[in-house]
């Protein structure tokens, strides 16, 4: 939030005080741009430009998801097979078992 935004706020903190009040009303004022900014920057925000930078990901994201689904449902009507966890490049990981046996081997 800009210094600007700060202030018009602790101005319009400071105007809605009783009478009584605002007679301190610059050291008030500066109490509460204080208190008003610290607040904010504990908060997690972030600006509207990176939000919409998000946004703009998140629908590529959603428009290619949803090409993928489409091509998984035209692979699978056409009854071709499709592989699945092509992620791990279509190797199994080989358990403890088969692992511990290999070293057995190599040992005789």
């Amino acid at each position: 939030m800009s210094d600007e935004t700060l202030d018009r706020l602790a101005r319009r903190l400071v105007e809605s005080l009783p009478q009584g009040l605002r007679a301190a009303g610059e050291d008030i004022e500066k109490n509460f741009r204080a208190i008003l900014k610290n607040s904010l920057e504990r908060l997690d925000l972030v600006t509207r430009d990176q939000l919409e930078a998000q946004e703009a990901k998140l629908e590529l994201a959603r428009e290619k998801l949803e090409a993928l689904d489409a091509r998984l449902a035209t692979l699978e009507s056409a009854g071709k097979p499709v592989k699945r966890g092509a992620g791990r490049g279509g190797k199994k990981k080989a358990t403890k078992k088969k692992a511990k046996r290999k070293v057995t081997k190599k040992k005789s």
